[in-house]
């Protein structure tokens, strides 16, 4: 029996010698679970409208975990907070552990996330709708999407914390210690500059800038820019921060034009845009929370903003009517955004995934204060804590 198919209270036994079921207190059917699981988000986002700090710890997590989705992320990171453990690092389902050599520790309870149902888009007509259904892909992704999403379902999944087995290294199980690729200074702002030709966009180092600004997109000349006197990682904040312009609020983005256009970068755009350069440069191990704090400070009363504006007057039919529908637009836009380019700058790292990582080595390459753990294959704990 799979995982996926059992309740919440199931537990698990580890060790070579598979799997010990007892009978679970609780079973939810397929659509309680995922009702359950929506639910926890959207109180999740409730949570980080009234206390924005709450946003920026939702990022953290997201650069820990940037394979999964903004969604899955923070409800992963909310299900370990609620047992009182540390954040997730890497995160598997039951037989993917054991595919690896890694086997689930008695007792453990299984964490959930949701998961597309997909079927075979056999229409013209359906192929448009499964484009749709993730638009922030690059087009030559979107034109081999075939699948549409026909419903959701819950997927149990594990923390590396709650298995044994083949040794492994991982950070420490705090997401403020994010793990680094090994992209140096250099490669990363060459590659950052090369996802925005991808995207049709030059950039330029320039001795005078728009309103004196640290950087600036223009839409019609496809120009980034970038201020000269800006350097290190200040200036690989702001390109990043431009490709969130680039990649979220172009002219023809009817939902960024709900909250701020994309050529007036103002409101929530400019909070999506710099949750995004933080997010990336999080992922790469360089902590830009002093630098962003005040555009993040900034989360609540933009969303806030963006309610009143979509009630009163919504654009071309684009209405979000509350604040939290908003923050979850947000959130998917910003994490989908940021798998982009990790996809192409980070694209060694687990980013909260096992698939590609070798047992008995490192993810990835890490700074020089980053705190490491072996997790050895000892069955003497019910627990491997990361702190």
């Amino acid at each position: 029996m799979s995982a996926d198919s059992l309740g919440s209270g199931t537990e698990f036994g580890g060790g070579a010698m598979g799997p010990h079921l007892a009978p679970p207190p609780s079973h939810l059917a397929p659509a309680e679970r995922v009702e359950a699981l929506t639910q926890g988000l959207v109180d999740l986002l409730d949570e980080a409208v009234n206390e924005p700090w709450r946003w920026q710890k939702l990022l953290d997590n997201s650069a820990t975990l940037w394979r999964y989705s903004g969604g899955n992320a923070a409800m992963l990171m909310a299900q370990m907070q609620e047992r009182g453990k540390e954040p997730p690092t890497l995160v598997a389902g039951y037989k993917e552990w054991q595919r690896h050599g890694r086997y689930v520790l008695k007792g453990e309870h299984a964490l959930w996330v949701i998961a597309p149902m997909t079927a075979r888009a056999e229409s013209i007509e359906e192929v448009e709708v499964a484009k749709k259904q993730t638009p922030i892909v690059p087009a030559a992704l979107a034109d081999r999407n075939r699948t549409r999403i026909i419903g959701w379902r819950g997927q149990a999944v594990f923390d590396v914390s709650q298995t044994e087995g083949e040794p492994l290294m991982v950070p420490r199980g705090n997401a403020e210690h994010a793990v680094e690729s090994s992209f140096g200074h250099e490669e990363l702002w060459t590659s950052l500059v090369g996802i925005a030709g991808s995207r049709g966009f030059a950039v330029e180092i320039a001795a005078s800038q728009h309103s004196l600004a640290s950087g600036y997109t223009n839409f019609i000349s496809h120009q980034i820019s970038i201020g000269e006197w800006i350097e290190g990682d200040d200036r690989l904040a702001v390109l990043a921060h431009e490709l969130g312009h680039v990649m979220l609020h172009g002219p023809d983005d009817v939902l960024g034009q709900l909250y701020g256009s994309s050529v007036e970068h103002r409101g929530l755009a400019e909070v999506e845009a710099e949750s995004v350069a933080y997010t990336v440069l999080k992922a790469h191990g360089i902590d830009r929370g002093p630098q962003s704090s005040s555009y993040l400070a900034g989360w609540a009363d933009a969303v806030i903003a963006a309610e009143a504006d979509s009630i009163i007057s919504p654009t071309a039919g684009c209405r979000l009517l509350s604040r939290t529908d908003i923050a979850k637009s947000v959130l998917g836009r910003v994490t989908s955004a940021c798998k982009c380019i990790l996809d192409a700058t980070n694209r060694a790292a687990a980013g909260g995934r096992i698939a590609g990582v070798k047992m008995g080595a490192s993810i990835g390459a890490v700074r020089p204060n980053q705190s490491l753990e072996w997790l050895t294959p000892s069955a003497s704990t019910n627990r491997l804590p990361l702190s």
